[in-house]
């Protein structure tokens, strides 16, 4: 009778139910595109070979009650690695990486953002887990197996067979697909979810390797790329434009250049902004772009003080805040700058605190600068408007000139509002993510707008330029469906997501006059080297990978995280290459070699493509190498923290 009751091994069953599960996730819980059959085969099949390697490993524990033991706690685990990519995958369509699992820390801050995310059904996901957990626990006999030495060594024969021939299907599909692994996705779809952690792991370890056989010799060979590729020996005609100035600089939670210029409901979403577009000491960059990884908020602050890429993986705050840096408040310091980060959330968030240390800010006015109660915060912590107007007296007692980041809240996901702050109605579509975002962007533009208003007051407007930079993206490609509705498409294409990356830049100069629209490609690395500038500053001796904004002499394009790049003339992203005016795919020219009759597939993207892979990989050498402590930058006092 119980051998009636279960027919097959228990870490067979366990195989086809976990594999089954993670199938269904993958085709209609992760955002996966499939372009052909083969892509479609193997992201079936995967699943089902990385769940057999993984439950096969039972049959070589000799005790029945260890080979249930086993079966019991992988099923649980690896359902919640699932899970736990799930909800990740939902707010920022990517997968978790090990350095994310070390910041943990950061979970603590995420409260609602968290729970919003987790839908009932994902209770479901754990159903195989409590089929298998029966079976194991009703008794130990059932399903359990006593393979002999041969047959244990053929299961694991058979699992490294079939795990060979998936990723010989994913290198036919996907070539290079492990030495040129910027896409996440990619490897999720073609190796499975499980495989791709494993590939995470060995990719981490090889880069905490890197600094410690880090020895300075790669510096010359960055420097030159650098200087021959990079940085232009031409002032711009703005050099010196600030000088003296203090500056005020914004990091705009969550505000995407899709909303500037536009309305909701027949009334306009960002009424004050769109006046700095049209004001006259304003330059404003309509074609600007976030290049932000898995650090997000983190990553853009990392962007706009180091002229440096952010990592791949994990984010660099948290994972290298205790590298060496040459950061722009350490160079403005050598000029007479104070330096102060005022964010009125908890300063070990993203390693803050640390962070802040290694790039030598003078203070850091966290929450505990800050009166914070129920009726002034929402959501991530204190409002926005309650948030500057607490902080002008700090800029008032603060040593001239000075150097300012705003870190702002409000605008987070998911965009909570209270009533009373809502001046606008939320859109109507099947997101509701979308729908408030735009009363949420509509409060941060009017708490802008109050701070302008409270630096006239307290008279530091003259003396000050006023930089507003959109941090991130706060609309994922989760919720393409209500965006095309919003913008009216039939649906977002790859091209379409890439220009969805634009956020806004406004710098502000009052009494300059000559401000204008400027559509030049541009991103977030650029802001360190157009800041130096501005204010009159030379760094020929730096390494770093920006341009001045104002400069004639730029290198044309803007990398983006994931090996994606958009330039004046194409926009490379999900392996094509797009016209940048058209938006229309391009074809490949076939070029001949020196060698008679034979012929080479190129695109015009693959120049500019060699680049960016350089630069990024630079950048990364740099990171993972602490190359900069093999530097000397002349460091000075740390930061305090309150």
């Amino acid at each position: 009778m119980r051998n009636k009751q279960l027919k097959i091994p228990l870490y067979m069953l366990a195989t086809l139910l976990f594999g089954l599960k993670t199938y269904i996730v993958y085709r209609f819980m992760f955002n996966i595109e499939l372009e052909n059959g083969m892509q479609e085969l193997i992201l079936f099949i995967n699943p089902f070979v990385s769940a057999f390697l993984i439950f096969a490993i039972s049959v070589w524990f000799k005790k029945q009650s260890r080979q249930m033991k086993y079966l019991r706690y992988t099923a649980f685990i690896f359902s919640f690695l699932v899970f736990a990519n799930l909800v990740f995958y939902r707010q920022f369509t990517d997968f978790i990486t090990l350095p994310q699992l070390f910041m943990g820390s950061n979970m603590a801050d995420l409260g609602s953002s968290i729970l919003t995310l987790i839908k009932p059904y994902d209770i479901l996901l754990f159903a195989d887990v409590v089929i298998i957990w029966y079976f194991s626990k009703k008794d130990e006999k059932i399903g359990s197996v006593q393979y002999l030495k041969r047959g244990k060594v053929f299961a694991l024969a058979m699992s490294l067979l079939l795990l060979a021939g998936n990723f010989f299907l994913a290198e036919m599909e996907r070539p290079q697909l492990f030495t040129r692994a910027f896409d996440r996705e990619y490897l999720v779809k073609n190796i499975g979810l499980f495989n791709y952690h494993i590939y995470d792991l060995v990719i981490h370890s090889k880069a905490e390797s890197q600094r410690v056989f880090a020895d300075g010799n790669e510096i010359p060979e960055i420097k030159k790329y650098v200087d021959e590729n990079v940085i232009s020996e031409e002032k711009s005609d703005l050099f010196g434009a600030a000088e003296g100035k203090n500056v005020i600089f914004i990091n705009a939670e969550s505000i995407q250049n899709f909303v500037i210029g536009r309305d909701v409901n027949g009334q306009e979403i960002t009424p004050f902004l769109n006046k700095l577009v049209e004001d006259e000491d304003t330059y404003y960059f309509d074609n600007f772009f976030e290049q932000t990884g898995q650090g997000n908020t983190s990553d853009s602050e990392f962007l706009v003080e180091n002229s440096l890429y952010p990592l791949s993986r994990g984010a660099v705050f948290f994972t290298h805040g205790g590298n060496e840096y040459h950061a722009l408040p350490e160079i403005i310091r050598e000029e007479g700058y104070y330096s102060a980060v005022l964010h009125a959330n908890n300063k070990s968030f993203w390693n803050r605190d640390g962070m802040y240390q290694s790039l030598e800010y003078d203070h850091f006015y966290s929450e505990d600068a800050y009166e914070i109660n129920e009726e002034n915060s929402v959501g991530w912590g204190l409002k926005d408007k309650p948030f500057f107007e607490q902080s002008i007296k700090y800029l008032q007692a603060m040593e001239k000139p000075f150097y300012t980041k705003f870190i702002t809240l409000t605008n987070h996901f998911p965009f909570e509002l209270d009533e009373e702050d809502k001046s606008i109605e939320p859109y109507n579509s099947n997101s509701n993510t979308l729908n408030n975002y735009f009363p949420a962007v509509r409060y941060a533009d009017e708490a802008m707008e109050e701070f302008f208003n409270h630096l006239k007051q307290a008279g530091l407007y003259e003396d000050s330029i006023i930089i507003i930079m959109g941090d991130h993206i706060g609309i994922s490609a989760n919720h393409n469906r209500a965006m095309s509705m919003y913008l009216d498409k039939e649906e977002i294409t790859p091209f379409d997501q890439v220009q969805l990356q634009k956020v806004p830049l406004f710098i502000h100069i009052p009494g300059h006059g000559e401000g204008e629209v400027i559509s030049e490609v541009a991103g977030q690395i650029d802001l360190k080297p157009t800041i130096l500038s501005l204010l009159g500053i030379e760094h020929k001796s730096d390494i770093y990978f920006g341009n001045d904004l104002f400069s004639e002499d730029r290198k044309g394009y803007i990398a983006l995280r994931n090996g994606d790049f958009i330039s004046n003339d194409y926009v490379s992203t999900a392996g094509m290459c797009y016209d940048v005016n058209t938006g229309e795919p391009i074809e490949s020219e076939e070029t001949e070699s020196a060698e008679e009759n034979d012929a080479e597939t190129t695109f015009p993207c693959d120049e500019i493509e060699e680049k960016v892979d350089l630069e990024l990989n630079y950048s990364d050498d740099i990171i993972y190498g602490d190359l900069f402590r093999f530097v000397d930058f002349g460091k000075e006092e740390k930061v305090e923290n309150d």
